[in-house]
């Protein structure tokens, strides 16, 4: 039987939200139908239900009478939450809506069956009109995904404190990862999988990936994989354990995105000079394409405003550099010098990057640290060289970093996927590209 999954939605002191049917109140079994809001100010909690204030503990759950004819609609929840394109929008959901407080805001949660969940995930992360191999093999690693994530919950809980931050003289190391999320199992955004309900319109063909590809599951060892997935691996996929917690995981391994080994490269990106000329080039790859036709099977409206993200290019005055130094990790080191390479991974990201400054310096990672320590947002890797244009007294005017890939490139990279299946790749031949040594398994 399959499970029941908890998603965080909307994080806020106070929200709105709309319940298209009867749902009954759990805590008085009480049924309403219409407009709702809920607000944590002053240590005080309060919820309306067509302008008549409850009386009603926390956390509150609001239970769909008919799951199939009744949903919600939350309003005004954040997506792309500190990426370039974030934005506010009114999403649709089916299940149950919960209500918690976390510190000193509320929690809007939605609880419904995994399957259906997934439906949303697939269409919410890509173009619903994907093809055919490459939604069932998203199916399949959003599914394993997120079952692993519960049984790590799990183990968490027992094992306790979770550190995501190592400090040294001279360096700090940090990695993001879905441990942040203590009382539901995966929150909406792309910090975990992007999921907006029934807000993004689904297909047939999505439909028919989760019910053709039902209870399936990538296993290693027996044990449900942590499929992960980014947009595009820049032609090389890098390890887990240099992005998140030091674990291997023989499965996320270095993956090069072709059907063979690009010629006049050496692909040993963790030394520099061969990471400097790979993301100084344009290797042929899978997710090396500008076909439009497969980018907006893959990307959504908003992702398809990014088209460079095999190769990029940024440019940060020394004003810049500094500012956003202080604003994203609150460092001021002076004015910077020079950005100094210390340690890569199998894919030529960054793991360890020293920020060298007039007053002093500084190592930090991991590669989503490095990532939000030099954008307003988030560069779109950590792969990246750094070319310098010097003033005055040898202090440099601008930095200009040159980068491949979008995200952290570990498990599929999805333009490289999409690429596989226009090419008429089966899901099984896309898993098992960038899942080495994994199986499929019906777990339910």
């Amino acid at each position: 039987m399959q499970p029941n999954i908890e998603v965080g939605v909307l994080m806020a002191p106070e929200f709105s939200f709309t319940l298209e049917g009867p749902y009954r109140l759990r805590s008085s079994g009480e049924v309403f139908e219409g407009t709702g809001k809920a607000s944590f100010e002053a240590g005080k909690w309060k919820l309306w239900l067509n302008n008549q204030e409850m009386e009603t503990p926390l956390p509150v759950e609001l239970e769909p009478v008919d799951y199939k004819k009744c949903s919600f609609e939350l309003k005004d929840v954040v997506i792309g939450i500190n990426f370039h394109w974030e934005r506010k929008e009114d999403q649709r959901f089916k299940g149950t809506l919960r209500i918690i407080r976390e510190d000193e805001h509320l929690t809007a949660v939605n609880r419904l069956p995994l399957e259906d969940y997934l439906v949303s995930v697939i269409s919410s992360e890509m173009s619903a009109t994907s093809s055919p191999e490459l939604l069932r093999a998203h199916a399949v690693i959003s599914r394993s995904w997120l079952i692993a994530q519960k049984e790590k919950e799990q183990k968490l809980k027992e094992k306790g404190s979770y550190e995501t931050t190592v400090e040294r003289p001279g360096e700090k190391i940090k990695w993001y990862d879905r441990e942040d999320h203590l009382h539901f199992d995966v929150c909406a955004d792309d910090h975990c999988q992007r999921y907006q309900g029934i807000t993004r319109a689904s297909t047939q063909e999505v439909e028919a990936a989760i019910a053709d590809t039902f209870g399936e599951v990538l296993v290693y060892n027996d044990a449900i994989c942590d499929a992960r997935f980014s947009k595009s691996c820049g032609g090389v996929s890098e390890l887990f354990e240099n992005v998140w917690e030091p674990i291997n995981h023989p499965y996320l391994t270095k993956v090069v995105d072709n059907d063979q080994l690009p010629q006049g490269y050496n692909l040993d990106l963790t030394n520099e000079a061969a990471a400097r000329k790979w993301i100084l080039n344009n290797p042929p790859a899978f997710c090396n394409t500008h076909d439009q036709h497969i980018l907006s099977q893959v990307l959504n409206d908003y992702d398809q405003e990014t088209d460079d993200f095999y190769r990029w290019k940024v440019v940060l005055t020394q004003e810049k550099i500094q500012q956003l130094l202080k604003k994203k990790i609150d460092l001021d080191l002076g004015e910077i010098l020079d950005l100094i390479p210390i340690e890569r991974g199998e894919s030529g990201r960054l793991i360890r990057l020293k920020i060298v400054g007039t007053k002093g310096e500084l190592t930090i990672g991991k590669e989503l640290e490095i990532r939000k320590a030099l954008s307003d947002s988030h560069l779109y890797s950590s792969a990246f060289v750094v070319e310098k244009e010097l003033g005055e007294g040898k202090i440099p005017v601008s930095f200009t970093l040159i980068g491949a890939g979008w995200g952290h490139g570990v498990g599929l990279c999805q333009i490289g996927a999409a690429v596989m299946g226009a090419k008429g790749y089966s899901y099984q031949d896309i898993l098992f590209h960038y899942f080495r040594g994994a199986r499929l398994e019906k777990r339910y």
